[in-house]
């Protein structure tokens, strides 16, 4: 990962700044111009990060949609405004007591499952972002995050994963939870996505 950056002429900026937004900021202006898979050619543009560099809890979601690629923001269209509602329902807010990123920095066309290849290609990116933000507990949210950053080849159901603690490739413990776009098609996974959410936030003030 280290040496991917410095490919890019960053990776020694990088972990010399104690600043993490602005090491983060570094990092995004590095990859905006990112074409090492095919997303790039149907992307407006790389969807980041938001929120909280210094936050304890880090959200990630799997790939932008056509808000966020439109905007440069995950989780910011329908199911990001529920994502949204849940967090302040919990007395929380997105851009302070959390950071969230995506597997994926780019637009799969049509909103299509990301490709393993294409998997491969971007995670270096959130591998950084992790290092940098450094959060105590980290929320899988949807399959392919939760696949990805627990280290589950076997590729569960997230019913078999959701509601225990595990322990990330990073090291963090982590949990993971539905995608609120799967509780915009079925409402009675908003409550799970509530529980996941709180339990993540009360680990988080006890580590």
């Amino acid at each position: 990962m280290e040496e991917l950056l410095r490919g890019l002429g960053i990776g020694e900026l990088i972990l010399k700044t104690e600043d993490k937004k602005k090491a983060l900021d570094i990092l995004a202006d590095s990859i905006k111009d990112c074409k090492k898979c095919r997303l790039h050619t149907g992307r407006k543009q790389v969807v980041f990060g938001t929120g909280n560099p210094y936050a304890r809890v880090m959200f990630v979601g799997e790939a932008p949609g056509m808000e966020e690629d439109i905007k440069g923001y995950p989780f910011v269209g329908k199911a990001g405004r529920l994502l949204t509602d849940i967090l302040k329902e919990l007395g929380r807010d997105r851009e302070r007591d959390v950071y969230i990123a995506n597997v994926i920095k780019c637009r799969p066309p049509n909103n299509r499952d990301p490709m393993p290849d294409e998997i491969k290609a971007c995670v270096p990116y959130l591998d950084f972002q992790v290092k940098i933000i450094s959060p105590k507990v980290i929320l899988c949210v949807g399959r392919f995050s939760m696949y990805y950053i627990l280290n589950r080849f076997d590729q569960p159901k997230i019913s078999e994963v959701r509601g225990k603690m595990h322990i990330s490739r990073y090291g963090i413990p982590a949990f993971a939870t539905y995608h609120p776009a799967a509780a915009l098609r079925n409402p009675s996974l908003t409550d799970l996505i509530r529980e996941d959410i709180k339990r993540v936030f009360e680990l988080a003030e006890t580590s």
